[in-house]
C-alpha cells in the first residue's frame, strides 16, 4: 500500500487541541467593600465613609462610620467585620478599642478606621460633622 506524502504528514501531525476558556477569576473585594458589607449584614445603620485623603491629616485614608441601637448589635457588627476581613482578605485588625463598653468601638485597618457607635453616642459626638469638608459616601442594603 502506498501512502501519499500529504496523508503521511496528516498521520504524523499531533491532533489540534481545542482552546479551553480559563475559568473567570473572581474579583477580589476591596477592604471598603468587605467592611461595609459586614456592617450591613448585621443591620448597621446610617453607614457612611469619609474620604480623608484630601485633608492630609495622616490619620488614615478613610473613616467608616455606622451605628446600632444596642450594645449587643454594636459588638456583633465589630465581630462580623473582623471575621469577614480575615475570611475574605486574610487581614486582621491592627488595633481595636471600645469592646469592653460597646458604645463606641473603633477598629484600625491601616488605611481605614471603622467607628461603630451606639446610636445615642453617634448623635452626641457627631463625628462626621468634624470632617464635613470630606467627600462622603452612603451605603445601603
Amino acid at each position: 500500500m502506498t501512502v501519499k506524502k500529504s496523508e503521511e504528514k496528516k498521520a504524523k501531525a499531533p491532533a489540534k487541541k481545542t482552546a479551553k476558556k480559563a475559568p473567570a477569576k473572581k474579583a477580589v473585594p476591596t477592604d471598603m467593600e468587605v467592611i461595609t458589607d459586614a456592617i450591613l449584614e448585621k443591620k448597621g445603620q446610617n453607614v457612611i465613609s469619609l474620604d480623608l485623603r484630601k485633608e492630609g491629616s495622616g490619620i488614615c485614608d478613610f473613616f467608616v462610620i455606622c451605628n446600632a441601637d444596642s450594645t449587643t448589635n454594636v459588638s456583633a457588627i465589630a465581630d462580623n467585620i473582623e471575621d469577614r476581613m480575615i475570611e475574605r482578605l486574610k487581614k486582621k485588625v491592627l488595633r481595636s478599642q471600645g469592646k469592653e463598653n460597646r458604645f463606641w468601638i473603633i477598629q484600625d485597618y491601616g488605611d481605614i478606621v471603622v467607628h461603630i457607635f451606639q446610636t445615642e453616642y453617634r448623635n452626641f459626638y457627631r463625628l462626621e460633622d468634624l470632617w464635613s469638608d470630606c467627600d462622603k459616601k452612603t451605603y445601603e442594603d
